[in-house]
Parts: C-alpha cells; structure tokens; sequence
C-alpha cells in the first residue's frame, strides 16, 4: 500500500512538472539539464535563450551579466540585464575572501532582487564568472538561480537583442543566509586530501594539461601568479572546457557523465574543485553540482593560494622552477 502511495504521490509531481513546463513557469532548460536538476529546488538550473527572450520583461526575472573582460556591459547587453562586477561585488575588495553577507545582500537587493526573485545569470567567456555568480547566491541561500546555456557569446552569435540602456530599478528585499560552507573548500581541508589523511573526497583540477603538469605557471596575459607550480597531489586534471559544445552550450548528461566518470568522478564519493583563482573552476562546480548532483565543494583560493603557501605538498611533473632562466 505504501508502495502505491509513493508511485502515486511521484506520477502527480511528474505531471505537476510538466504543467509547469507547458504553461512556462518553469525554464525548459531546467528539464532537459538532468534529472536532478529539474526536481531539486536546491539546485540552479539552466535557461535557454529562447526561454530568456520570452521573459526579459517578466518582473519575477532578473537577469546579471558577469562578464571578464571590463567594458562589454557598458557597450551592449541583454535587455534589462544589470552588471555584477566579479571583482567587486562578488569578492571583498580588501581581504582575498567572498563578498560578505551584508556587502552582497546590500548588492542583490540594488539590483532589485527579491526573496522570490528567479536571477538569470551569463557572462563572456562561456559563462566563467556567471557560474561563479550561481555559487555566490546559492553560499548565501538564493535558491533559485539559473545560468543562461551559452552565455554572452552565443546570445550575440545568435543575432539576439542587445541594449547599452542601463534599467533602472527598485530596491528588492533579497535577505542572504549565512555562508553555507558546505559549498566551499579551504587550504585545510584540501591539504588533507593531499596528503590523504580525508580519503572520502576527490580532487578535480580544470587548468589546462600544461598547468597542471607544472609547464607554465598560469596562461599568459594573467596577473595572479603562485610562485611554485604544478598539482595538488592526487588531483584528476580535466580541464573545464570538456564540459563545453562548440557552441558554448553544456554538452549533454551522458557525455558529461562519461567525462568525469573516465577520471572516476561519479558522484561515490565527494568532490573539491580548484582552478588558478576560482573562476574557470566554478564552471565545473556547476558542473558536477547542479548539472549532475554531486556532492562538490569549489576551493575557491585555488592554485595562487595553494601554490604560494609554505610546506604543503606539491606534484611538478615538469620541474619548472620559479625564476629560473
């Protein structure tokens, strides 16, 4: 009889879904991302362009670019889209540490972001910072954030609208929790997955083969440095880009799946992320998180504090040494 129940009680939520979906209250995308994705409110989904075009006047949306490079927000944007700067209002601008609770409530709530609020965010750069944008909201309790398939780019390639009108709009009443550390990773936590003394979490590194084998230090261009190089002991390298289609889209469940699961991530025990600074890193946390339900963690001072810090172990496959020739 309880087995009755429960198959009942899931055929109702399943048609109550797909209610949702035809009548539009719910992001196509969030059912096509994975299961997971479509049935956990704790999990950010993902909107397709279309689905954004069709509510870029809907007052329940609010829409943020988080883009790298400075000044493509300034020159065009999707329509009512605010910009969060990530240097800024995602990150204290003195300490190396996250915004605040307070500093980053009084940001959302600029925005005209509420308790109810579903915050659509996309960037440049395959969505890098968005998805970095996803976990800040969801560390201070916004569950329903989504990210936008293909980000910035596609949406520009796609011939869809674009504005420099800055909206303008009323204060909401967006209230952040407490940081929820089950989302993030410190230097501690991951030296002891280092030297295997936590031996219930795997180490996945998204830099590209040549950082992680110790060749270079960071690509070129960048100013964040760590003065050794090289990998955290027993981290997998797959670099974030695997995850991505030609098109900038996340490629799909099954071969996402196959990915990580050749590295023998697949969600049997719990994951810690970590790139150069946090940002190409976040894209995977979302990911194997909101993507596909694992348990993950993103340690977000990755290589430039891990790199730089005295006494904890390192792989060099390459032996490069810093200041050397």
């Amino acid at each position: 009889m309880k087995k009755l129940r429960r198959t009942s009680s899931l055929r109702v939520r399943r048609w109550v879904l797909i209610a949702a979906l035809i009548a539009g209250l719910v992001p196509t995308g969030a059912a096509t991302a994975s299961a997971a994705t479509a049935t956990s409110a704790k999990r950010a989904t993902i909107v397709e362009a279309a689905w954004l075009e069709a509510n870029l006047n809907n007052p329940k949306v609010r829409i943020i670019e988080v883009s790298t490079d400075p000044g493509v927000y300034e020159k065009s944007h999707i329509p009512n889209a605010v910009n969060f700067r990530w240097h800024t209002e995602f990150v204290d601008p003195v300490n190396r540490d996250i915004a605040g609770q307070a500093q980053f409530q009084a940001t959302a709530r600029a925005a005209g972001i509420n308790k109810d609020t579903q915050v659509v965010l996309y960037g440049d750069k395959n969505n890098w910072f968005a998805a970095w944008g996803v976990w800040i909201f969801r560390t201070y309790g916004h569950q329903n954030v989504s990210i936008l398939n293909g980000g910035r780019d596609k949406w520009v390639k796609d011939g869809r609208a674009m504005t420099p009108v800055v909206p303008s709009l009323r204060p909401g009443n967006f209230t952040a929790t407490t940081a929820n550390t089950n989302l993030r990773a410190f230097l501690p936590d991951v030296v002891k997955i280092a030297k295997k003394i936590d031996k219930t979490t795997k180490l996945v590194d998204i830099r590209s083969a040549d950082e992680f084998s110790g060749k270079i230090f960071a690509p070129a261009g960048f100013q964040e440095l760590a003065i050794r190089a090289g990998h955290i002991p027993g981290a997998q390298n797959v670099p974030w880009s695997t995850a991505v289609a030609p098109d900038g889209t996340f490629r799909p469940v099954a071969d996402l799946k196959a990915i990580y699961d050749a590295k023998g991530i697949n969600g049997k025990k719990k994951v810690t992320v970590y790139c150069r600074i946090g940002e190409r890193a976040a894209h995977t946390w979302f990911v194997l998180s909101e993507i596909l339900g694992y348990d993950v963690k993103l340690y977000d001072g990755s290589w430039t504090e891990y790199g730089n810090a005295v006494g904890v172990p390192i792989v060099n496959p390459t032996g490069t040494v810093w200041g050397k020739g």
